[in-house]
């Protein structure tokens, strides 16, 4: 994907000076970029690597000099990251799937399919689904009847999108997902164990056989515009209310979403987060990796949530959290400083003991 220094400051929205029309081919690391590579050294500490590489262009921060790199072009920007967003859609030629539809696939003579589809091999549309103009969908892509996607969809390898699921305009979805799973709901006859330990907190009157009796999924999940849900994620129908995602929020690998959950707007789950049934997520939450949500609580808007955080009760909007159980952020640290101390106090009470016990064996015996 050939692009100009001019072509590539557009996307960026950026500054540019030099040999504006020098062709660009692709971006590297300052000292292992070729000739028609653009080094991206948008932090000064990153700089000298550009005269150990061949670029003739590189991608700077603001007020570099950039002819003393001996470079020919430059392009400036005042937040690396955000160029890095406009920077790799600019080189990203996206999934090969060739236009139309694959003679493999096994599309039901029932399904709406808008305007230039892109169809890979052995894909299966089931009875009245509906899908958007522009959509993209890779190999081996299941989608069951009823389910609506909006345009522009990217459905990647191996997703499987069930019965009945609503999504919004713009999806991604990566490999292996499932969306539209039953949820993982069942009850016993009498008074379960767990349902006794919930309202004990741990006692138990008797210990007996029990089993489970399955409770249906008659909901469905309905998704919103622009979110992008990660590989290997399970997004698991309600029982009888959807479960929901909300616009612009992002799912990360292994994310596993409970029954009943409703999730906000551009959220971000990152990968292994576990939410359980029936909870509700504000508005710009951030859950770290491996964090854990318990069921029917609620996490207010603005919730950042560190790694490996557990989430047993509701949590106030705008709360930063760490921890199991999770506490905020300030005291996790404060409290695991004073927990490494605790050696040091230990000792310190020791010696204090000892004195303590001389002074009164040396009073007794005056």
């Amino acid at each position: 994907m050939a692009q100009t220094v001019e072509t590539i400051a557009r996307a960026l929205n950026a500054r540019a000076e030099g040999d504006l029309q020098l062709p660009i081919e692709g971006a590297s690391e300052p000292s292992a970029a070729g000739e028609r590579q653009i080094a991206l050294a948008m932090d000064p500490k990153y700089a000298p690597g550009i005269t150990q590489g061949k670029a003739r262009a590189a991608i700077l921060w603001e007020g570099a000099d950039w002819q003393s790199y001996g470079l020919s072009a430059a392009i400036f920007v005042a937040r690396p990251r955000l160029a890095m967003a406009g920077l790799s859609k600019a080189f990203d030629p996206g999934p090969e799937i060739a236009p139309g539809i694959h003679p493999t696939a096994v599309i039901d003579p029932t399904a709406e399919i808008g305007a230039d589809p892109a169809i890979g091999p052995f894909v299966v549309i089931g009875r009245g689904v509906r899908i958007g103009a522009n959509a993209r969908i890779a190999a081996h892509v299941v989608i069951s009847e009823g389910a609506r996607i909006g345009a522009d969809a990217l459905v990647l390898q191996g997703a499987k999108i069930g019965a009945r699921v609503v999504i919004g305009d713009r999806f991604i979805c990566q490999p292996g997902a499932v969306i539209g799973a039953d949820g993982f709901s069942f009850v016993t006859p009498e008074k379960s164990g767990i349902e006794e330990i919930r309202e004990t907190l741990g006692h138990r009157e008797e210990i007996r056989q029990q089993s489970w009796t399955r409770i249906h999924s008659l909901g469905t999940v309905e998704i919103g515009d622009d979110v992008e849900i990660g590989a290997n994620a399970c997004i698991d129908r309600g029982t009888v209310r959807a479960t929901s995602i909300g616009r612009g929020t992002k799912l990360d690998n292994l994310v596993h979403v409970g029954h009943n959950v409703q999730v906000g707007e551009d959220c971000l789950l990152c990968g292994q987060v576990g939410i359980a049934g029936s909870t509700r997520i504000g508005n710009r939450v951030v859950l770290g990796g491996q964090c854990g949500v318990s069921d029917n609580i609620f996490v207010g808007d603005d919730v950042i949530a560190g790694g490996a955080t557990k989430i047993m009760s509701n949590a106030p909007a705008g709360r930063v959290l760490l921890g199991y159980p999770a506490i905020k952020m300030d005291t996790h640290v404060e409290a695991w400083k004073n927990i490494r101390r605790l050696s040091r106090l230990f000792a310190q009470v020791s010696e204090l003991r000892e004195t303590v016990t001389k002074l009164a064996q040396k009073g007794s015996a005056e």
